[in-house]
């Protein structure tokens, strides 16, 4: 506490002194939870759901930046006490600082010293972020350069060790990425063009005795994207240099050394009332962390790379219980469930029905389809010693996942506006989360937003899920009333009532509201937590069956 308090001082002391000589932003956030007993919730093993042994946990984080002219100076304090909230990275522990950075800028040089985040291209091989949901913050600690010498041309390179925990990474990650706008280069009138190529390196010695691995470990990408008019496409290839397979947590594998590939391809034509959107992608052996023996961790960890699930994030409850992750790993350990990475994609059409026509009534009526599906790779592959394997570049193997979905969006009225939605999940169980089983679902969702006088309005959000097996059948409830635009307030319940085991029948309550202010947000809420994934993005964390009162405040200055 006293290093916030420090914090809070040298705040208060910047904005007098930014008064005439610069400016001070920044805010503070802290996240608490109370847990409580909860005799009537069991986990999978039939355990009553216990608060842990600090009870009252937090995660709270103060940040000011400083800007005087061509300069901008940061800090950002973190405090996780007792602890950190359930499920997060056990390294975030106490109060310390996180993160603090100096960096100058101008038209054409960019430079920061101290921890910075970065991303080359789409993320494949290198991206440094931060979400505080998720608990990931994995900054890199170095020197970052950036120049621009001219309007069309755009270069990064980067040095440094990546943030775990209030400390840095033993791996040294060196990175380049040069992108060519060659629309403003050549001056297309109605063409977007551009090119980019990356590198990134990880130096990392390990304790593997007579390594048949570089010490250094090399990548490489080229990207290409093109626009024109409606019109729309991407692509990017990276290539990552043979290095040590990790297949079980903590053991470097001295006698599987395999590279690693991906191809990402995105096009897509829009205008007003219609679209479509196809997005590919192929990956093989691609996780990359900053230590190697970090791969297989679950809380996002030393990650390099983004390799969020390129799926639709729904906005029902019940359609996030089976939601897909990413599959870029190797295992040839067991016969049954032999993987070396994943192929697929989605594809995304919406259409406008236009108004007065008969689809389209007085206000037009939106039509939003979406399909995804995703396949292990296709190869050969050999599980005795020595252990390898050989993927073919477009071949399909086990089925992993796929989601087909239906959404019309209808308004009614000035005051009225409604959703329905149709969605059918396959979820492979067994090869997604490694355990075991196929589960298919059907899920039915409807939402109504009705507005009133003064800016109150009644959402209403009601849900059911079949599944053929693991849980069973979902139903789910959610009432949310905004007075104005500053306070609301919410009621849900989910309930797994069709478990086949009746101890397992869990109502998964939840009441709470917040209040908005200016730039201050507070919440309070108090229900019980389904064990399962939160995801943010496609990128997600584990969290455990809880029960509590939580409180949120959100503030910027």
């Amino acid at each position: 506490m006293k290093k916030f308090i420090y914090l809070g001082l040298l705040a208060l002391t910047a904005t007098v002194y930014a008064q005439e000589k610069g400016t001070v932003s920044g805010g503070f956030e802290t996240n608490s939870q109370w847990y409580l007993n909860d005799t009537g919730l069991l986990d999978e093993f039939y355990n009553p759901v216990t608060h842990p042994e600090h009870p009252l946990r937090s995660n709270s984080y103060l940040f000011v930046n400083y800007k005087i002219k061509n300069w901008t100076f940061g800090v950002q304090a973190e405090s996780y006490e007792q602890e950190a909230l359930l499920n997060y990275n056990p390294k975030y522990k106490g109060t310390n600082v996180g993160t603090y950075f100096a960096q100058f800028k101008n038209e054409k040089i960019d430079v920061t010293a101290g921890y910075f985040y970065e991303q080359f291209g789409s993320g494949l091989l290198l991206r440094c972020w931060e979400d505080r949901a998720l608990g990931i913050n994995n900054a890199l600690r170095g020197v970052r350069f950036i120049y621009k010498p001219a309007k069309y041309v755009t270069l990064k390179t980067v040095y440094g060790q990546q943030r775990t925990g209030f400390d840095v990474s033993e791996g040294k990650i060196y990175g380049a990425d040069l992108e060519l706008s060659l629309s403003d280069a050549f001056q297309f009138a109605k063409d977007e063009l551009a090119i980019g190529f990356t590198y990134v390196g990880r130096d990392e010695a390990t304790a593997v005795v007579n390594p048949k691995f570089s010490q250094l470990t090399n990548a490489f990408s080229g990207r290409i994207n093109y626009s024109h008019d409606s019109f729309y496409i991407s692509s990017e290839y990276d290539y990552k240099g043979k290095d040590a397979v990790v297949q079980v947590k903590n053991q470097i594998d001295n006698n599987l050394i395999k590279p690693g590939s991906a191809l990402l391809l995105n096009l897509g034509y829009s205008k007003k009332g219609f679209g479509i959107d196809g997005t590919f992608r192929r990956l093989e052996n691609m996780s990359f962390f900053s230590e190697r023996i970090a791969k297989g961790n679950q809380y996002n960890d030393m990650v390099l790379n983004y390799l969020p699930s390129l799926t639709k994030q729904h906005h029902y409850n019940l359609a996030n219980i089976y939601v897909y992750q990413a599959q870029p790993n190797v295992i040839l350990n067991d016969a049954s469930l032999v993987k070396a990475g994943e192929i697929g994609g989605q594809i995304d059409l919406f259409y406008q029905f236009k108004k007065g026509t008969a689809l389209g009534g007085k206000y037009g009526t939106k039509v939003a389809l979406n399909y995804a599906e995703y396949h292990g790779l296709g190869g050969t592959f050999y599980i005795l010693a020595p252990q390898d394997y050989q993927t073919d570049f477009i071949g399909f193997g086990k089925k992993y996942f796929s989601d087909a979905n239906i959404e019309v969006t209808k308004k009614w009225s000035d005051a009225w506006q409604s959703g329905f939605s149709l969605i059918h999940q396959y979820y492979n169980k067994k090869y997604i989360q490694e355990t075991y089983g196929e589960i298919n679902t059907n899920i039915i969702g409807a939402e109504t937003t009705y507005k009133m006088k003064d800016n109150k309005s009644v959402r209403v959000q009601a849900e059911h899920l079949w599944a053929d097996s693991d849980k069973k059948n979902w139903a789910s409830l959610l009432t949310e009333f905004n007075f104005g635009t500053k306070y609301t307030l919410y009621v849900s319940d989910m309930y797994n009532y069709g478990n086949e085991d009746a101890k397992l029948r869990h109502h998964y309550y939840s009441i709470g509201n917040s209040y908005r202010y200016k730039s201050t947000r507070i919440a309070l809420a108090y229900g019980r937590q389904r064990g399962g994934l939160v995801c943010v993005g496609g990128v997600c964390r584990y969290v455990p069956e809880s029960t509590g009162v939580s409180l949120s405040l959100n503030t910027s200055f």
